[in-house]
């Protein structure tokens, strides 16, 4: 049996590759639903050994299939979504791995997270019990250790009291974390100077607003808020994983998650890393599901670490936590 753990020990490429095999192998022969679908479209799904290889389940199939490589889950998270029919369902059997996974990454990205005082503006989310961002802030607010970190729903009177007073503390750094529409709302109702506060979106909008493109948004948000780089957040029900931007539309991952580009007119093309197409995710974290993901987003390679997002594949429903189009 495969230690899950050890994927985010992964120090370089022939690593990531063998964990990447080793997954494969023990996720195509224990997920019926990922098995069949191999077997459907792949020649010989017993000998892949190379990564580009590897099939790529659509992200679709997490809205009717429940997709699991073992036989027990604790939970189950819920995309954002108008009828039960058209969300899709992650079912995890493992919460440690999930909170291993975007603690790990958090540092790795801004360094301990009790340096943090942490306010999450994400109504729409808030009203999806089952939603995995909110799990992932809970528990990042709770680790901050700090009694001003919280959710703020639309008190923006509050929030911006709290904010303008926060932003003046030295020994701590504020991260506001907000989905598009209401942090918009709120440079509505205040416009702000912010010295010491990272603003970071989560995409989408909701059906609140009309859909913007990102360099707009930020330009909004950096106008509204007084600072030069707005944040992102790139996460979806569907991964244990997320990657950050930190102001250039340029998206990192961890070293268990990759982006590989494929051909928006041939699913099984993923030898042209260096054009923009279709995004496939690696997300070794999803061990007990599933961690070979072709999603609706598109994107564009940088290196294997970096992505850019730029938008979504034509016809593909604007989802919950997916970026702007």
């Amino acid at each position: 049996m495969h230690n899950f753990e050890k994927v985010f020990d992964i120090k370089n490429h022939s690593e990531f590759k063998k964990q990447c095999l080793d997954i494969y192998n023990f996720q195509y022969q224990n997920n019926m639903v990922y098995q069949n679908y191999c077997n459907m479209i792949c020649e010989d799904p017993t000998n892949v050994n190379e990564i580009n290889k590897i099939p790529f389940l659509p992200i679709s199939f997490f809205k009717t299939k429940k997709i699991l490589s073992t036989d027990n889950f604790e939970k189950v998270f819920y995309s954002s979504g108008t009828t039960t029919n058209s969300r899709s369902k992650h079912f995890i059997s493992s919460l440690k791995l999930y909170q291993k996974s975007f603690i790990n990454n958090f540092k790795l990205n801004y360094s301990d997270i009790t340096q943090y005082t942490i306010l999450a503006l994400l109504p729409s989310y808030y009203d999806n019990k089952g939603s995995s961002l909110i799990y992932m802030i809970e528990k990042l607010i709770k680790l901050t250790k700090s009694k001003e970190s919280g959710f703020f729903l639309d008190d923006y009177h509050n929030l911006s009291k709290k904010l303008i007073e926060l932003d003046t503390k030295k020994e701590r750094k504020t991260i506001l974390i907000g989905v598009p529409y209401a942090l918009l709302d709120l440079i509505d109702f205040n416009q702000f100077q912010l010295n010491n506060t990272i603003i970071m979106e989560t995409g989408g909008m909701k059906g609140r607003r009309k859909e913007m493109v990102r360099t707009e948004l930020h330009e909004k948000l950096k106008r509204g808020f007084g600072i030069s780089k707005i944040h992102s957040e790139y996460g979806m029900t569907e991964l244990l994983s997320q990657a950050y931007s930190k102001g250039d539309g340029i998206f990192k991952t961890p070293s268990w998650m990759k982006v590989i580009i494929r051909d928006i007119n041939d699913a099984q093309n993923l030898d042209f890393n260096k054009k923009s197409g279709a995004i496939n995710i690696i997300d070794l974290a999803n061990y007990n599901s599933c961690s070979f993901i072709a999603t609706d987003d598109m994107g564009k390679y940088i290196n294997d670490d970096e992505f850019e997002l730029i938008g979504r594949v034509d016809n593909s429903d604007v989802r919950g936590c997916n970026l702007l189009i």
